[in-house]
């Protein structure tokens, strides 16, 4: 396995890699390794030739009095899971390499960007479209594989692909999620104990609705106020969002009638968690 951590040299060992027509897949993450971001690593371990797995924690997708300084970092032991799974390579980059002082381009996909996470987060989503850009503009990968968790994020990366006309294919994997329910994220660490054994909650409402739904409730209106209330009820979680969107446009749907989803964002003290669910009527 190799640690990559300037532009130029990952450019120049991957020419011989394509020379080679060798299948790549790339997995961006900003380290601090779990079970989801393994599973990632291990879907394109299967389907790839090479796999690349970069590690940045991007300073544009954070907010002014978000966790960029506390967002935690484990270089040595990302090193390690990384090597286990059979990675092989890893970019490194730093900041001053992808954001040197003169760095003034961004890429924002409108509308989608404004919407659920958008709105409490309003430039987040513009700088993780700028660094994806960046990243598949540096390493050209064949697959691109991102996480169900981050259900927003992957639907304004793929309209940014789209748009952009960057051939590259993506892969949606499954959320990863603890025995209890709770989707596996970098920030579960945050939570306090109390907090840790309250967060199931947010998953359980969301299957609760889900089975709502089967059984034949199509308000929306309805199953927001039944998720909101277990919340509310069961945890000392406060919502950020709740909403049951169309899972392209992410447009509110007042009334369900084939497919979408319920997304969410809560707040455990200054811990924000995020999960979704989706559905489909047969």
């Amino acid at each position: 396995m190799r640690v990559i951590k300037s532009i130029k040299s990952i450019r120049t060992f991957l020419k011989t890699i394509k020379i080679k027509n060798k299948r790549i897949g790339l997995v961006p993450t900003m380290g601090a390794l779990h079970k989801g971001h393994l599973s990632l690593i291990q879907k394109s371990r299967r389907e790839n030739d090479i796999i690349i797995l970069s590690i940045f924690v991007n300073p544009k997708q954070f907010g002014p009095k978000e966790d960029f300084t506390q967002y935690p970092r484990q270089e040595k032991k990302d090193e390690l899971l990384a090597k286990k799974e059979k990675v092989d390579i890893i970019f490194y980059p730093s900041v001053e390499e992808l954001y040197p002082k003169d760095y003034l381009t961004y890429v924002f996909v409108d509308e989608l960007g404004e919407k659920l996470c958008g709105q409490s987060r309003p430039n987040h989503f513009q700088g993780v479209t700028t660094i994806v850009a960046k990243l598949l503009n540096i390493i050209t990968p064949d697959t691109l594989y991102l996480g169900q968790k981050d259900a927003q994020q992957v639907i304004i990366i793929n309209k940014m692909i789209q748009n952009l006309n960057i051939p590259v294919k993506v892969k949606t994997c499954p959320i990863i999620r603890e025995p209890d329910g709770l989707a596996m994220s970098s920030r579960n660490r945050y939570l306090s104990s109390r907090q840790r054994k309250e967060a199931p909650i947010l998953f359980q409402s969301l299957k609760s609705a889900k089975k709502r739904i089967q059984k034949g409730e199509h308000r929306s209106a309805a199953l927001l106020q039944m998720i909101q209330s277990n919340i509310e009820r069961n945890s000392s979680g406060r919502i950020d969002y709740l909403e049951c969107v169309d899972n392209q446009s992410l447009n509110p749907l007042k009334k369900i009638t084939s497919s979408g989803m319920i997304a969410l964002a809560v707040k455990f003290g200054s811990t924000r968690l995020i999960d979704n669910i989706e559905f489909k009527i047969k």
